[in-house]
């Protein structure tokens, strides 16, 4: 059996006795601009609808060097946090004409490059990226190569980049306080052990909030890579039990969801008698007995920020001067009975 010929601009210039050229400026919303009549416009339109001519995406992008797609990377994309980030910005891409790759990166360095040269290769259009802590090298090389790039969450603070993030440190400092006016006065804080501008930030709050009312630093760093969920709990286990605590402040919504299964299975009355407050709100800890107070970020206000700065990149001439941008956005604290005073 004869294969069925696929549709193409050259068939279709043939079959209506016009130019390749004529067709390409037709389909590609040119046709205004080159002076091309609106009967003729009229007539290619109707055509393409006839034989349901779909154009194809690669040869489209090598001709006009736009993909139409962006790459939204992450650490983890099943996360809250960067799982309600992307939602916002699939749709204001969409919005905008634009398709959203996402991916994660587990916040480990191989794989992160993989994917951005996964993705050049594809010729993407531009990237978002959550980094990990040691692709600076990389991030750099796509920005000299005229490459959009907006990072969030976390940079690198010799490389000047676009970037929307909160002032960590800032949140951090209040919510510690929101802790000590409540009258606790041995605040562990758990935290993972990294180098990423977030964590650090994080932890500076925290110590300046005790150090300034004169309480000790109860600090438990986890290795990010140490090992699996379980042992993570264990260590988490170990902390609370033998510390001497009566608060605790978590540095992420996912250690604050494996210490409060620590606080169910092996000292359930604990929950009532501690302090207990996250960074980053989830809809979990609104309902959780107590309901447990949070820092929420400005999710949507960072995905409209971030998508903001990628369509003013996309827009920008190929090798004109770009003023890297740095918007630092506020977060709010969420006190909840968690922190009442015991």
């Amino acid at each position: 059996m004869k294969k069925a010929k696929k549709n193409s601009i050259k068939g279709i210039a043939e079959k209506l006795n016009i130019s390749v050229t004529t067709v390409s400026f037709v389909l590609n919303g040119k046709a205004k601009e080159k002076k091309i009549s609106d009967e003729m416009i009229e007539k290619v339109l109707a055509y393409v609808k006839e034989i349901n001519y779909k154009p194809n995406q690669l040869a489209q992008s090598l001709r006009t060097g736009k993909s139409k797609i962006i790459v939204f990377m992450v650490e983890d994309i099943s996360n809250y946090f960067f799982a309600s980030i992307a939602r916002k910005i699939e749709d204001i891409a969409y919005e905008k004409g634009y398709k959203v790759l996402f991916c994660s990166n587990e916040n480990k360095d191989a794989k992160s490059r993989e994917l951005i040269n996964l993705f050049k290769d594809r010729q993407v259009d531009g990237y978002i990226i959550n980094p990990s802590p040691g692709i600076k090298n990389d991030i750099e090389e796509l920005i000299e190569q005229d490459i959009p790039v907006v990072l969030f969450d976390r940079y690198f603070p010799d490389l000047e980049t676009n970037y929307v993030g909160i002032n960590n440190e800032e949140a951090s400092y209040k919510a510690t306080l929101h802790l000590i006016e409540n009258g606790f006065k041995k605040i562990g804080f758990i935290t993972i052990n990294t180098g990423q501008t977030q964590m650090l930030d994080r932890k500076k709050g925290y110590q300046k909030a005790v150090n300034e009312n004169n309480m000790p630093e109860k600090v438990l760093e986890i290795d990010f890579e140490a090992g699996n969920y379980l042992q993570q709990k264990e260590l988490i286990r170990n902390y609370i039990l033998n510390q001497d605590l009566d608060a605790i402040y978590f540095s992420t919504n996912y250690l604050t969801q494996s210490g409060l299964e620590v606080f169910k299975e092996n000292s359930p009355e604990l929950i009532d008698k501690f302090g207990i407050l996250t960074f980053d709100d989830h809809d979990f800890f609104k309902i959780h007995t107590p309901t447990i107070s949070a820092i929420a970020q400005p999710k949507n206000e960072m995905a409209s920020q971030l998508m903001n700065q990628m369509l003013s990149l996309l827009k920008k001439e190929s090798g004109s001067k770009d003023d890297k941008k740095q918007i630092i956005l506020e977060s709010s604290l969420h006190p909840r009975n968690s922190t009442i005073r015991k």
